[in-house]
């Protein structure tokens, strides 16, 4: 690995060289995300305390879920001119279970975070049709609501939902 360009490792170049070389891996999703399932031995550093957080010495490998949020964060690191060899891992998470490798997850982690909306977003589609028969037909506008909502956030990857649940005490893990 070289200080300038990052490599992008495959889950089986990772998981054959990580020992050998003395690799960190640094997740960079949040720590609710991570408490769902993690490779074992990496740390949890969330991308958006990556510039603040003291890093481990020698060669750094992040990940995140997909690979998105490992790139910024390497191009942030690139950018602050960290000394250290960084790579990512090419794929994320999703491709390191996809190669059939190790995943850890903490016994008392929460639901991820879009199964919860779509509980929550189908339970008040339910009430609000079920309302609507039984009570008073204007119940159907939370029916309503919620499909507005479900498309906004389709449209905009901003999910006003996700947001509300990310911060309920069941989701709150300590890194």
């Amino acid at each position: 690995m070289t200080t300038t360009t990052p490599r992008r490792l495959s889950p089986r170049d990772l998981a054959s060289h990580r020992h050998a070389v003395s690799l960190t891996l640094i997740d960079v999703r949040e720590p609710m995300e991570f408490a769902s399932g993690h490779i074992p031995g990496s740390h949890n550093i969330p991308l958006s305390r990556l510039g603040s957080e003291p890093l481990p010495e020698g060669p750094l490998v992040l990940l995140c879920q997909s690979g998105n949020r490992s790139s910024q964060g390497l191009a942030d690191l690139l950018r602050r001119g960290h000394p250290q060899p960084l790579a990512e891992l090419e794929g994320g998470l999703g491709a390191w279970q996809e190669a059939g490798l190790p995943v850890q997850r903490h016994s008392r982690a929460p639901l991820p975070l879009m199964r919860q909306v779509q509980i929550v977003a189908g339970g008040l589609v339910l009430v609000g049709v079920l309302l609507s028969q039984t009570v008073a037909p204007g119940w159907i506008w939370l029916s309503g609501f919620v499909g507005a909502g479900l498309s906004f956030a389709g449209l905009s990857g901003f999910c006003g939902m996700a947001r509300l649940l990310a911060v309920m005490p069941w989701n709150r893990v300590r890194p």
